[in-house]
């Protein structure tokens, strides 16, 4: 199986280093399609002849393309490479925004795979969501989960549009998990601890109790219970996110980021 990376960025470089480590792909049958300073990425053992900053037929005898490059480039990207496309190409897009169907009428082919990872894609622990046109095969989609779950977890959905929830949970996840660990660290620093003190107690603490939770068969609302005792410290700091609705306040923000994730999705659409 020989894979075609378009865009090197982040993205493209995590899936090739985590193609290559987890030996699901030889270094060899990688390609790399980057328009610019590809001599400065990480090569992660890729030769240095299947790395390439204009389209080349060589790169279009893989048997998966994937497309990498951010969505506001897609249209000229297109335009590059669509003479080049065959019928039984597959592609894994992780493009924001570019829906299969977009795709399909862009480039000319049919075996589209839209994808939303995060970014702990980057260590192993990534979250991906996705989801394929009719015309992808069960062994053809089977090898494309098996390649993404090189980069951490997946889950396969029917329905396109709820990548865009996807991304307002886990694509946007991170950055509310750190922005709530940065708030605990300052109100930490606000009662004594010193900064690096207060990173440390926070950063283990969220730590263990993912593991945790992951490790056993209780709900969030039983572990909350066992931690907070009556008349305890923790119902103390819970009665105040309670008065202040913080379950309600993060609702609200993860609607917010699904509609701003539709908005934009209909705004590419246009645009391409």
């Amino acid at each position: 199986m020989k894979i075609t990376i378009i865009g090197y960025g982040n993205m493209g470089q995590t899936y090739a280093n985590s193609f290559i480590s987890s030996g699901f792909v030889s270094n060899a049958d990688i390609f790399v399609l980057n328009r610019s300073e590809i001599e400065k990425k990480k090569a992660f053992g890729i030769k240095k002849e299947n790395l390439f900053t204009k389209s080349s037929p060589i790169l279009f005898e893989a048997d998966i393309l994937i497309i990498a490059v951010k969505p506001q480039d897609f249209k000229s990207l297109s335009s590059e490479i669509k003479s080049f496309l065959k019928p039984d190409h597959v592609v894994l897009s992780v493009m924001a925004g570019i829906t299969i169907q977009t795709m399909q009428e862009t480039l000319g082919i049919n075996k589209i795979v839209r994808s939303m990872p995060n970014i702990p894609t980057q260590i192993g622990e990534g979250m991906t969501v996705f989801c394929a046109s009719q015309a992808v095969d069960r062994k053809e989609l089977f090898i494309i989960q098996n390649l993404i779950n090189t980069t951490g977890k997946s889950i396969y959905i029917e329905r396109e549009e709820m990548l865009n929830a996807a991304t307002a949970v886990s694509g946007s996840g991170p950055a509310y998990v750190f922005y709530f660990m940065q708030s605990m660290i300052d109100a930490a620093v606000s009662i004594g601890f010193t900064p690096s003190e207060a990173e440390f107690l926070v950063s283990q603490t969220f730590s263990g109790s993912v593991q945790l939770q992951n490790r056993s068969k209780l709900s969030n609302d039983e572990w909350i219970e066992k931690v907070a005792s009556k008349g305890g410290t923790t119902e103390a700091a819970l009665k105040i996110f309670s008065t202040f609705n913080l379950s309600k306040i993060t609702n609200d923000a993860i609607l917010a980021a699904n509609n701003r994730s539709e908005e934009l999705g209909k705004l590419f659409d246009k645009i391409n």
